[in-house]
């Protein structure tokens, strides 16, 4: 499995946004400046984004985006799950068209490979990147 710039540059956005003050929103433009990520792509970005509720907009020509949940409410499994669709390594993991299905022996290590992903991805939320963004800002260095 491969996390696309699609999975990358969400959860690069989002923690732009979870910094910050809280009710505080931007606009693409402002988020592409301060993550290099071009303005039309965070567009696209957030259509699925703001589908799964993970943000909200606000229109108008002062408006922008803000987080539409608590940071301990948004996971990293579910960013990627809504930009870059199902987290399945392989198709017959979650299909049950296979025919194969009961007698295929890679599935159980399908099976298993899917399972830790998404038991780690959901069990990362935007505050634990947060928290780990602040302990790298707050790291002093010694020569």
């Amino acid at each position: 499995m491969r996390i696309s710039t699609k999975g990358r540059y969400s959860l690069e956005a989002l923690l732009y946004m979870a910094l910050l003050p809280l009710g505080d929103y931007s606009s693409t433009r402002t988020i592409a400046e301060h993550t290099g990520i071009s303005d039309g792509y965070l567009e696209q970005l957030f259509i699925p984004l703001r589908k799964a509720g993970i943000i909200k907009g606000i229109r108008g020509p002062q408006g922008g985006y803000l987080l539409g949940k608590p940071l301990d409410n948004i996971t990293v499994g579910d960013v990627l799950r809504s930009v870059e669709g199902s987290l399945e390594p392989v198709d017959c993991v979650g299909s049950k068209l296979c025919p194969a299905r009961e007698a295929c022996i890679p599935r159980h290590t399908w099976s298993e490979l899917y399972k830790e992903i998404t038991d780690c991805v959901d069990s990362i939320t935007i505050r634990d990147l947060v928290e780990a963004y602040h302990a790298i800002d707050n790291m002093e260095y010694a020569i």
